[in-house]
C-alpha cells in the first residue's frame, strides 16, 4: 500500500483494540476508518486507554468519532452527494497539506479551544485534531482520501501522512478488529448441543437421499459406440487383417509408399523399379551416388512378404525400415544434388 511504500512499518491488528492498551506508547498509532456502529460502541474505553498512553488515534466517520473522547460530531443538516474540495484552516502541519477531496455527510463542532478545525467544506468542519490524555486525536468526516482511488491525488496522501504525525518511526496500527461480523441470531447458539444436534440431522437426510437414488434412481443404458463411428471401422479393419494374418497387405503398402518416393522424388524410372532391387540400388547410386543396397535388401524382403505374410512384428519392423529409407532418400534429393525430381544435372 501507499504508506508501505512511503516507507512507514503498518501492522494489521485483527485482535480484541483491548489488548493493544498495554503495548501503546507515543510512537503508537492506530487508524480506525469507518468501523462498524454496534463494535465501535464497545471500543471507547480502549481508545482512551490508547491515548493515555500517549498514542495517537486517526478515526473516520460517526462511528469513529463515537470511540473518542469530548466527542462533538453530528450529521449535517445538508445532505452531501458529491464530493467536496475542502479547504484548510490555518497553517499548522495538518492544515498544509493541499488539497483535500472528500464527500461529507458530518460535521464537527468544535465547542473546546483545545480541538482544532483543521479542514472545512462548505463551512463544516470535515477534519479535527486535539489533545486527548497524553496522546492527540485526529478526526475526518469521510474515509475517502484512503481509498485507492484517490489517495494519490492532490493532497490526499499528505493529508494522511501528516495525520500520522512526524515520527518516521512510528508503529502504525490499522485496526480490523472493528469491522468484524455482526453477532447474529445463530451465534447464540454458541455452546449449545443446537450445532450437533444440526449435524445429526443433516446426516440422516444425506444417508436417507443416498438410500432412495440407490433404489429409484435412473437406469442408463452402457456408453456404445455406434457401428457408423470410424472408430468402430478401424477396429473392426484391424480385427480383420489380424484374424486373416494378412501382414503382407501392410508390407505391400509401406512398399509401395518407397517406390513412389524413389520415382517422384530420386527420377528412378519404371524400367528400374520393373528390373528388380538390384536395378533399384543402380538407378540410386547413378543419381544420387553412395550405396544403397540396404534399400535392395528391403525391397527384396517386401517382395517376399507379399507371398509369405510373415509375423506382425517382423511386418512392423520391415515397414519402419523402409519408411526410413524414404527419409534417406528425400534428405539425399535437395538443391545441389545430382537428380532432382528425376532431373539428371550434369
Amino acid at each position: 500500500m501507499a504508506l508501505e511504500r512511503s516507507g512507514y512499518r503498518i501492522e494489521r491488528w485483527e485482535r480484541p483494540l483491548n489488548d493493544l492498551v498495554a503495548e501503546a506508547d507515543p510512537h503508537t498509532v492506530v487508524i480506525i476508518a469507518e468501523p462498524d456502529f454496534s463494535v465501535a460502541v464497545k471500543a471507547r474505553e480502549s481508545v482512551s486507554g490508547i491515548l493515555d498512553h500517549g498514542g495517537r488515534v486517526l478515526a473516520t466517520g460517526f462511528a469513529g468519532a463515537l470511540l473518542l473522547p469530548d466527542n462533538e460530531a453530528e450529521r449535517s443538516p445538508v445532505t452531501r452527494e458529491t464530493s467536496c474540495n475542502a479547504q484548510p484552516e490555518g497553517f499548522g502541519r495538518l492544515a498544509n497539506s493541499g488539497i483535500v477531496h472528500m464527500q461529507p455527510g458530518l460535521r464537527w463542532k468544535p465547542e473546546r479551544p483545545e480541538q482544532r478545525a483543521q479542514y472545512t467544506c462548505r463551512g463544516d468542519a470535515v477534519v479535527v485534531s486535539y489533545a486527548a490524555g497524553r496522546g492527540e486525536v485526529v478526526w475526518w468526516a469521510d474515509s475517502q482520501p484512503l481509498e485507492n482511488a484517490v489517495i494519490a491525488k492532490d493532497g490526499d496522501l499528505a493529508l494522511l501522512l501528516n495525520s500520522l504525525g512526524a515520527d518516521p518511526h512510528s508503529r502504525i496500527v490499522w485496526d480490523e478488529s472493528l469491522h468484524g461480523d455482526v453477532p447474529g441470531l445463530w451465534s447464540y447458539a454458541n455452546g449449545t448441543p443446537v450445532r450437533l444436534l444440526g449435524l445429526q440431522l443433516a446426516l440422516v437426510g444425506l444417508l436417507l437421499v443416498l438410500s432412495f437414488s440407490r433404489r429409484s434412481g435412473p437406469l442408463r443404458a452402457p456408453v456404445m459406440v455406434p457401428r457408423s463411428s470410424p472408430v468402430e471401422f478401424a477396429t473392426s479393419m484391424g480385427d480383420l487383417y489380424e484374424k486373416g494374418r494378412a501382414t503382407g497387405a501392410a508390407t505391400e503398402a509401406a512398399r509401395r509408399r518407397l517406390v513412389r518416393v524413389m520415382m517422384r522424388e530420386a527420377g528412378v524410372p519404371q524400367s528400374a523399379v520393373d528390373g528388380g532391387p538390384q536395378a533399384v540400388v543402380a538407378a540410386l547410386k547413378e543419381r544420387l551416388g553412395g550405396d544403397w543396397s540396404t534399400v535392395g535388401e528391403h525391397l527384396r524382403q517386401a517382395g517376399e512378404a507379399a507371398r509369405e505374410n510373415p509375423a506382425a512384428r517382423a511386418a512392423l519392423e520391415l515397414a519402419r525400415a523402409m519408411a526410413e529409407d524414404a527419409d534417406r532418400i528425400r534428405a539425399a534429393v535437395r538443391p545441389g544434388s545430382r537428380a532432382v525430381r528425376g532431373v539428371r544435372v550434369a
